[in-house]
C-alpha cells in the first residue's frame, strides 16, 4: 500500500460546520482528493485542539459519541450529526507504537474541532474516526517526535488528520471584519513559507516570531501542526486555504504527500 497523505486544517469557528463557502469546499476537494485515491485510508487517526488534556490519550469505542463542545449558536448546529465508528484495530496500533506514552480514555469523544470541518471533508463518515489528545504537558519538540512515533502507521493505512488554527486569538477577533490583521497575515505566511521549505526548526519554535504572542497566545489550537509536521517527514506540503479571518483567524491548511 502507498503511505498515506497528512493532513492539517485551521477550522475556526463551529459555524463552519453548516456553512458553505470558498473554505468549506476547498476542504471538499481535499477530502474527494483522499476518498477517491486507490489506497483510502481503513481509518483516521484525528487530532483536536479540542482535546487538549494534561497526557496522551487515545479513544477505543466502537462508536464515540459527538460532542458538541460550543455555546449560544443556532439549534441548527446542535442538531447536526456525523456518525463516525471508531476502529479498535487503530486504536491497538496506536498502543503498539507509543506504548506507556499512551492510555485509553473513551470519557471524550468526536468534538466540533473534527467533526466541523469532516462533515465537509468526508461526508456522511464513510471513513472510521479515532482521536488522539493534544497532550498540554508536551513542549512543542515533544510534540513533533510524538508525530514522528506516529509516522509507521501512515504505512499501514491510515490517516493521520489534525485540526486546529495557525492563528487563533479569540480576545481579538474582529467579528465584521473579512480578512486577517497585519500581525495575522503575516505570522500564518511566515509559518506557510517555512513549513513548505522544511524549516522544520522555525515552525517547532514558534514562539521566536515578533507575532507570537498575538497569533499563538495559547497553544492548544498550533500544536497540531507540529503533530503533523512530525509524522510528515520530508514529505512536501501544499497549502490550501491560505487565508485569514475575523482578524485574528488563519484557516490554513496542509496536505503532506
Amino acid at each position: 500500500m502507498k503511505k498515506t497523505p497528512v493532513i492539517f486544517t485551521g477550522h475556526g469557528s463551529p459555524m463552519l460546520a453548516i456553512d458553505e463557502n470558498d473554505l468549506t469546499r476547498e476542504m471538499q476537494r481535499v477530502g474527494t482528493d483522499v476518498l477517491t485515491s486507490e489506497d483510502r485510508p481503513k481509518a483516521i487517526l484525528a487530532i483536536s485542539a479540542h482535546w487538549y488534556v494534561p497526557g496522551t490519550y487515545i479513544q477505543s469505542a466502537k462508536k464515540p459519541r459527538q460532542i458538541y463542545d460550543m455555546y449560544g449558536f443556532p439549534e441548527e448546529l446542535y442538531q447536526l450529526q456525523y456518525p463516525a465508528k471508531g476502529c479498535p484495530k487503530l486504536t491497538q496500533d496506536v498502543c503498539q507504537l507509543l506504548g506507556n506514552a499512551v492510555s485509553i480514555d473513551d470519557s471524550w469523544g468526536i468534538d466540533h474541532g473534527t467533526w466541523s470541518v469532516m462533515v465537509h471533508m468526508f461526508p456522511n463518515a464513510p471513513i472510521p474516526v479515532v482521536q488522539l489528545s493534544v497532550n498540554s504537558l508536551f513542549t512543542p519538540d515533544q510534540c513533533f517526535a510524538l508525530g514522528q512515533k506516529l509516522a509507521p502507521l501512515r504505512e499501514e493505512g491510515y490517516l493521520i488528520w489534525a485540526s486546529g488554527n495557525i492563528v487563533h486569538n479569540l480576545r481579538r477577533v474582529e467579528w465584521n471584519k473579512r480578512g486577517g490583521s497585519e500581525a495575522a497575515k503575516h505570522f500564518n505566511q511566515d509559518i506557510v513559507d517555512n513549513v513548505t521549505k522544511g524549516n522544520l526548526d522555525a515552525v517547532i519554535h514558534y514562539e521566536n516570531h515578533e507575532h507570537a504572542a498575538y497569533a499563538v497566545p495559547t497553544p492548544e489550537h498550533y500544536l497540531p501542526l507540529l503533530y503533523c509536521l512530525g509524522a510528515a517527514g520530508t514529505d512536501k506540503a501544499t497549502p490550501f486555504n491560505n487565508t485569514c479571518t475575523l482578524g485574528s483567524m488563519a484557516m490554513t491548511g496542509f496536505v503532506w504527500a
